[in-house]
């Protein structure tokens, strides 16, 4: 292995391109609707929705202003979520792996554009239209870089039996991908290790490396495809 590119911490990204107030209010409220749907205090449904690929800004934001509409006809009964994935899985490691990796697909792999290009995409779908999206963790390491924007985490079904996921998602309220019945017993382990408490070595993010412990997370839910 070797360095290629330097990038900015996630607290440095964080403070180099803050938050406007009206987003963070936005995020406050919103994952407030969340839990409350989640443990039973809101009956109504949570929907997420959208495309897997999030490769064009102006293609995710046309979608999602159109989807706010739809979203105000309903807004008794469902509580959207979009799906805003700028990660693309790939099983033999070559190909397109999404806007972190590529904000031009036409154009070489630059990761740092990259985390600062999706950080302007999910604000930006903020402050145009109010929703916090969801967002697959396929790097944990990459969360923290949004960690303050998103409204729901997911973990995609290559990456659920992976320790530090499971690790990392007893701090975050997470979404479950799994294939089929056959990952029920994988999904129990999961809910185990989410659910409670857990430490773990931290990126030096800040020049040294720490133990961090994790609070227990009571959303994380599976979802069945």
């Amino acid at each position: 292995m070797k360095k290629i590119q330097e990038l900015p911490t996630p607290e440095d990204l964080k403070k180099e391109f803050p938050l406007p107030y009206k987003v963070q209010k936005i995020k406050k409220q919103r994952d407030q609707e969340i839990e409350d749907i989640f443990t039973g205090k809101d009956d109504r449904l949570i929907l997420i929705i959208g495309p897997c690929s999030a490769d064009r800004e102006d293609a995710v934001l046309d979608y999602m202003n159109r989807l706010a509409v739809l979203q105000e006809k309903v807004k008794d009964k469902i509580f959207m979520i979009p799906r805003v994935y700028t990660n693309k899985p790939r099983t033999k490691g070559v190909g397109y792996k999404g806007m972190l990796h590529q904000p031009d697909p036409h154009s070489k792999e630059d990761m740092l554009k990259g985390i600062i290009a999706i950080r302007k995409l999910h604000t930006d779908v903020v402050t145009q239209t109010g929703f916090t999206c969801a967002e697959e963790m396929l790097y944990p390491e990459n969360h923290a870089y949004l960690s303050d924007l998103l409204g729901y985490v997911a973990i995609g079904a290559r990456s659920v039996e992976n320790q530090q996921h499971r690790i990392v998602a007893s701090g975050v309220g997470i979404c479950r991908n799994e294939e089929s019945d056959r990952w029920r017993s994988y999904c129990h382990d999961e809910f185990c290790c989410g659910s409670a408490s857990r430490s773990k070595i931290c990126i030096p993010w800040l020049g040294s490396t720490d133990r961090w412990e994790s609070t227990s997370s009571c959303n994380i839910k599976r979802i069945c495809g």
